[in-house]
């Protein structure tokens, strides 16, 4: 099995839909994914994703499958330097590297931050829905790996969120979130891909070999948005600061 995770394209926050730049990028999205095979698609309920996933969708005559769980992961914390509440996975470095547990695949949200912010729950709420979703297709979660009881080589395309897709590749990959969330940053209309190996019959574990593709783009000659980056450095007014 495979499963492609793709964020939406340059999104326009204020509509939640997509900005022009976007549009553009979620056309040449579907063109490079009609040269895939894909089985199933998966959609957030936001107009972003789906708006991204309509180009797609348009190539294949296909329809896609809502599912609430793909939103973009929403529980909101108290930042250690906000008094107001922000998302449970923008923090800033220097205060989340402080707390070794946030390392931790088994207890990054058992912090008094994290659990107020009901942060685990949201976690497993998303985690458990993605391996119902798994078993319907024939991989059944058992500790950190899969039984196969239908083994197959379908391809799942699921369209999300940056925030969402990083819970699923901590679950799926078995590393506490934080990291990912911090360490990595998937550009607006990017493929990530998974597949399955199953070096002993009847147990599958999945392997990432693309992160965050933008291909599609380069190959047009386009860059890829800023969104979901900080600046560079701090001296340049242009790029998005804290």
């Amino acid at each position: 099995m495979r499963i492609l995770i793709i964020r939406h394209a340059d999104p326009d926050y204020t509509i939640d839909s997509l900005t022009p730049t976007g549009w553009k990028e979620a056309e040449l999205l579907s063109e490079r994914l009609a040269k895939t095979k894909i089985d199933a698609f998966y959609v957030s309920p936001l107009g972003r994703a789906q708006d991204t996933a309509s180009c797609t969708l348009k190539k294949f005559n296909a329809d896609a499958v809502t599912l609430s769980w793909l939103r973009e992961f929403d529980p909101v914390i108290d930042r250690p330097d906000r008094p107001h509440s922000t998302s449970a996975w923008d923090w800033l470095p220097a205060d989340w590297t402080k707390e070794p547990r946030y390392f931790d695949r088994d207890h990054w949200s058992e912090t008094d931050i994290m659990r107020e912010g009901h942060v685990g729950d949201a976690y497993r709420e998303v985690t458990g829905s993605l391996d119902a979703l798994l078993a319907r297709h024939g991989y059944i979660r058992e500790k950190d790996y899969y039984r196969v009881v239908q083994p197959n080589r379908s391809v799942l395309a699921l369209f999300c969120h940056f925030g969402v897709e990083c819970v699923l590749l901590s679950h799926l990959l078995n590393i506490a979130p934080m990291p990912i969330w911090h360490g990595v940053c998937a550009a607006p209309s990017s493929v990530t891909s998974l597949f399955t190996e199953e070096r002993r019959k009847g147990i599958a574990s999945f392997r990432m070999n693309a992160f965050g593709d933008t291909s599609h783009l380069y190959a047009a000659g386009r860059e890829p948005s800023f969104a979901a980056r900080f600046c560079e450095t701090w001296d340049n007014p242009e790029e998005r600061h804290d």
